[in-house]
């Protein structure tokens, strides 16, 4: 059930639909080399044969775990040769190239980069961290996305269809149930959907035969006739059925996994969505993820994204960490999840988090402002008087310090900092509320202060 040609193919509308890159580069006959990643059984094999077929190229398919130097010398030269007698261009599609090697580049890049060979690349990896950077320069990279449901049952539906290579010979009643089944636990991968789909009718020939033979051997012994069930050539497939044909999907979680599933779980948390953020740590640890990993990032979180709209948070993340590192799992899992949940539902605030960015900005870009002499060490910075000895900065006139604590609303109208400047500007939600009308005050009494009312 391969698809042939765009028009067959189902799904990775993002990169062949109308308008597209990759599609305008097939109907223009501009194909580059190109890098395609995402999951197994998302079509990244289909699509490099599509290509082929639309463009009119020779298509050879390798493993690149098992090319070798001399295979690649020979994959070369017949593409020299295929040029010279056909006028065909060679498309050498490499699946697994995150296991492409040095000195394999080394050999195929320089015909890659002269166009006698288009190479097109497959992995399940993040070609960023996984390809080298030689081939990655060399190639256009697109995103090949799993299936959705409706494109499983799309794809299912088609396969049922199909005389030619699929079951449309056979009197198959396939429930709406059972492809929703396949489509769910498939989880997009469309070469997982058609093995349940061929499990489940071959498994139910099978079964038919038997029966029919049972009952053929008893009706020669009887009078009885035949049941319709048997009798009958329709294979009925329920959602029992197609349960039976389907084995739970064991997680895939590479490098990419790793680094998807923590920002997803971030994103929930700040979306203030506890059932995202709770399903994404089950996730991560139903994976074999460390949950010290995601406690560390909860502690992160808890300051950046909930600061001091609850000031709680962060204790309560750094209660989270210690716990977890203390009970490790299964239990720790309760922890994670009771964190992750009150994080969820806190109010919000990066007020704190921008307010120290800002302020390294200043700093980093060379704003850097001489610690007043007020503000300084008492005993550092003596300035000479008229006799030539040292007086201590507290007593230079008009530098001295002015100590708050003797002040009745505990504010000083002195600068702390050589300029005006503002940093930390609190929401108006939470805990943050109070203290946004706390700074409110204390800066317009500072004013009034300075003013000399």
């Amino acid at each position: 059930m391969r698809p042939r040609t765009l028009g067959e193919l189902v799904g990775q509308t993002h990169i062949v639909g109308e308008g597209k890159l990759l599609r305008r580069m097939i109907d223009a006959d501009a194909i580059t080399s190109l890098i395609l990643h995402g999951p197994p059984g998302t079509g990244k094999t289909t699509l490099a044969e599509v290509i082929a077929n639309a463009t009119n190229r020779r298509f050879v398919r390798e493993n690149a775990a098992s090319v070798g130097v001399k295979r690649i010398r020979e994959l070369i030269a017949d593409a020299d040769r295929a040029l010279s007698d056909t006028g065909k261009r060679t498309i050498l599609f490499l699946d697994e190239i995150h296991r492409f090697t040095k000195s394999q580049q080394d050999v195929l890049l320089a015909d890659v980069e002269r166009g006698l060979i288009t190479l097109i690349g497959a992995t399940t990896e993040n070609p960023l961290f996984s390809v080298n950077s030689a081939l990655i320069s060399r190639s256009t990279l697109f995103r090949v996305e799993p299936l959705t449901e409706g494109e499983v049952v799309e794809v299912l539906k088609r396969a049922i269809a199909d005389s030619e290579r699929g079951f449309g010979t056979l009197d198959l009643d396939v429930t709406p149930g059972a492809l929703r089944v396949w489509a769910v636990k498939s989880e997009g991968d469309a070469r997982r959907a058609l093995t349940a789909l061929e499990v489940a009718v071959l498994s139910l020939k099978e079964e038919t035969e038997r029966r029919r033979d049972e009952e053929t051997e008893c009706a020669g012994s009887s009078t009885s006739s035949l049941s319709l069930s048997v009798s009958s050539s329709l294979l009925r497939i329920d959602e029992r059925v197609a349960e039976d044909s389907i084995q739970a999907k064991v997680a895939s979680y590479g490098d990419d996994g790793h680094y998807d599933a923590i920002s997803a779980m971030i994103k929930s948390v700040r979306g203030s969505d506890p059932d995202a953020s709770v399903y994404w740590i089950a996730r991560m640890l139903d994976a074999g993820e460390d949950p010290r990993f995601i406690a560390r990032r909860l502690a992160i979180l808890a300051s950046e994204d909930v600061g001091n709209a609850d000031p709680r948070a962060v204790v309560i993340a750094a209660s989270c960490w210690e716990l977890v590192e203390r009970i490790g799992m299964p239990e720790a899992r309760i922890t994670l999840g009771q964190c992750a949940t009150y994080l969820a539902l806190a109010p919000k605030s990066n007020a704190a988090y921008r307010a120290i960015d800002a302020a390294l900005e200043d700093v980093r870009e060379g704003r850097v402002q001489p610690v007043p002499l007020h503000l300084r060490d008492g005993n550092t910075s003596p300035i000479a008087d008229d006799d030539g000895e040292g007086k201590r900065v507290r007593t230079v006139e008009g530098e001295s310090y002015e100590y708050t604590h003797n002040s009745e609303d505990g504010v000083s109208g002195q600068r702390y900092m050589g300029v005006e400047k503002r940093y930390y500007e609190p929401k108006d939600v939470g805990a943050e509320r109070v203290l946004r009308e706390r700074l409110d005050e204390i800066r317009s009494l500072r004013e009034r202060k300075r003013k000399g009312s």
